[in-house]
């Protein structure tokens, strides 16, 4: 059974990679700053900070992956389509890959700014996800 979504264990695993990244990053930042403190973020930091994207950019994905998760593992539980699982993982595994990098790289107030679109691409993979999958169920 298993054998059939090997794609999208793959997709799931670069997802999990990706976040585990963002945490190495996120820590190695912190821990480098004057008067680091165990669990304190510098509540004076703001976009211009790396260290305050870093740290943003891992909380976002924490938030996303969760419901994400979920709904993929219940999805191959269920045996929902493979194939259309592992596209829609693959969607949103490399949106939060180009998410990630454009937080990253630039430095903005602005909101919504290019940095939604990779968001938005993700979040309406898993909102796909979690109404077809209901309509599968049902």
């Amino acid at each position: 059974m298993f054998d059939a979504y090997h794609s999208s264990f793959l997709a799931l695993w670069i997802i999990l990679t990706t976040i585990i990244v963002q945490a190495i990053v996120y820590i190695r930042l912190h821990r480098r700053q004057r008067g680091y403190k165990v669990g304190v973020m510098d509540p004076t930091l703001g976009q211009t900070s790396f260290l305050f994207r870093a740290y943003r950019t891992f909380w976002n994905s924490i938030e996303n992956i969760i419901p994400l998760f979920g709904i993929a593992i219940l999805a191959i539980l269920s045996e929902y389509d493979s194939l259309k699982l592992s596209i829609i993982l693959w969607i949103y595994a490399m949106s939060r890959i180009i998410h990630m990098i454009i937080y990253y790289k630039v430095v903005t107030n602005k909101n919504p700014s290019l940095r939604s679109i990779p968001f938005g691409i993700g979040f309406l993979a898993c909102f796909y996800l979690i109404v077809d999958l209901g309509i599968f169920l049902f």
